[in-house]
């Protein structure tokens, strides 16, 4: 939008404009747009002033001249340089002045062909204090001739166009301040070095110092605060809450009194499933919904037996087998120290056997289970000690055995291993405890058992097993086994391999027990070795 300087077009066309729409009667700008037509010679006037001053900026237009848009650009220049309050619109143009005009300086704006022709003689363009929005206002720049460019107290945003003030060559005057436009590197352009630091104040292209001083105490101060605090946050969570950092951070196998209080309400008697003096047992759910079993020991150990305590769990928390509880973790504080295992079933075998009466074929795989998971232990941990009665085996939901109490113990106890393991085998085929009535101990009862013959042994036996007669013969077996193995006379008691190939056997056959319920035929008396 480009306006002729002084010249003859503006002395001819500009009174043409004033005489058909004086500018104190004059509608809206928009209106003279649209309502007013060329005069009849306007073609030959652009041409004849082309000719005689081809600097004129429509001169330079190419391909060839819009008349249109030259036509509205006189309407344009006659309205704002009426707006602009210079003395005489009709000889001088020398400035665009809108400063404090909010509710036209837009409209202006807009005109891109204003600018596009922008007369040589305007020298000032003052666009200040109208919170006008969007881009940096590039049309303006058509002006290449401005000495003076006030784009202050705005709201313009965005880059500055640097390269674009390269063709101002006689901009002296700049003020860009209180915008918005983003923050660039004028300070190393040369476009800066024009002008100083007050054309830029708060306009958001420089770095502002209160916000630079911000940024610094931060970077300074705040940030090794917030390093520091973080540290002391992770800290607590290795030392309190491990649980809430990535496994691959957790330490193995250690819980702390925090997690066990979240596990269970602030250790609430709604989890407490029992207790005694020294010992209450709560269940608790961690924090990924794992369901645990916490023995908590009241009792104040000195410290070389909690390190002993804790090298016990660490082997303990090694042991995996399908038929030993699993062992999670262990945990210490001031009041207390706690083991933590998985959770099971409250039932055991000895509720199993005496409740539903399970057949043979069960029993068989319980026992399986039983001397599997003993095998195990014999080959990868000889160190490992366990219980073996009915009380303490677990019962899974798919009638697994799982051995409860286990703990480091004698490396040298294989001979009490088999004598348990021989009194549980007993207590699995006979309808009641093995020493039960027997006051002479394992010797007496191994003589009584010998004294009997068929009837009188089927008379022992658990009589819900519905035993027939091939039945019979594998339950006589495994009373010979488990008499061997609780016989203390007998120097040579059977080796755990033996053991489990005999179960292992007795276990297979059952599968393929024929369907008929035969009744006993012989009178046979128990063999033992």
């Amino acid at each position: 939008m480009i306006m002729v300087t002084i010249s003859s077009t503006w002395y001819l066309f500009l009174p043409i404009i004033l005489s058909l729409c004086p500018i104190t009667l004059c509608a809206s700008v928009l209106e003279d747009l649209k309502n007013l037509h060329q005069p009849p010679d306007f073609n030959s006037t652009i041409f004849s002033n082309c000719l005689k001053n081809p600097s004129l900026r429509y001169c330079s237009s190419s391909p060839m001249l819009d008349l249109d848009e030259i036509f509205k650009f006189t309407i344009v220049a006659s309205h704002l340089c009426n707006e602009s309050k210079n003395p005489n619109c009709v000889e001088s143009f020398p400035k665009v002045d809108l400063r404090n005009r909010p509710n036209i300086a837009p409209l202006y704006l807009s005109f891109d062909f204003f600018w596009k022709y922008c007369p040589l003689s305007i020298m000032s363009i003052d666009l200040s204090n109208n919170s006008m929005k969007g881009d940096f206002p590039t049309d303006v720049l058509y002006c290449t001739q401005i000495q003076s460019l006030d784009l202050s107290i705005n709201a313009f945003s965005g880059d500055i166009p640097i390269q674009s003030f390269s063709p101002l060559t006689n901009l002296t005057f700049l003020n860009l301040s209180y915008n918005c436009f983003s923050e660039s590197k004028l300070s190393d352009s040369q476009f800066f070095k024009r002008f100083n630091s007050s054309s830029f104040l708060h306009s958001g292209a420089l770095l502002d110092q209160k916000r630079f001083t911000v940024k610094a105490i931060f970077l300074l101060v705040g940030f090794p605060i917030l390093v520091i605090l973080m540290v002391i946050c992770f800290l607590w969570l290795c030392f309190q809450r491990p649980d809430f950092l990535p496994s691959k951070l957790q330490r193995s196998r250690r819980f702390t009194p925090a997690i066990l209080k979240a596990a269970t309400n602030d250790f609430s008697n709604k989890y407490l499933v029992g207790k005694s003096d020294v010992v209450h047992i709560y269940k608790g759910i961690l924090r990924d919904g794992t369901e645990v079993k916490i023995e908590m020991y009241w009792d104040d150990i000195p410290r070389d037996s909690y390190r002993k305590f804790v090298e016990e769990c660490k082997v303990l928390s090694k042991l995996h087998h399908k038929n030993l509880v699993r062992f999670l973790g262990w945990c210490r504080s001031r009041k207390f120290r706690a083991i933590i295992t998985e959770w099971t079933r409250e039932e055991n075998v000895e509720m199993w056997l005496s409740g539903s009466g399970p057949p043979w074929n069960h029993r068989l795989k319980v026992l399986m289970g039983v001397v599997a998971c003993m095998r195990y232990l014999q080959e990868e941990w000889p160190e490992v000690d366990y219980e073996l009665n009915t009380s303490s085996i677990l019962l899974s939901d798919n009638v697994e055995p799982l051995i409860s109490r286990f703990k480091v113990g004698d490396q040298n106890s294989n001979r009490r291993k088999i004598h348990g393991f021989g009194v549980f085998l007993l207590e699995m085929i006979l309808s009641r405890k093995v020493q039960e009535e027997f006051d002479g101990g394992d010797a007496g009862f191994i003589r009584f058992m010998r004294t009997l013959n068929l009837a009188d042994l089927k008379q022992m036996i658990d009589e819900r097993m519905k035993v027939t007669e091939t039945i019979f013969h594998q339950v006589k077996q495994a009373l010979s086994l488990g008499l061997m193995c609780i016989d203390q006379s007998n120097s040579d008691k059977p080796s755990l391999a033996m053991i489990f190939n005999t179960i292992a056997r007795a276990y297979k056959a059952s599968h393929a027990l024929p369907s008929a319920n035969h009744r006993f035929k012989r009178h046979m008396p128990v063999q033992t070795k």
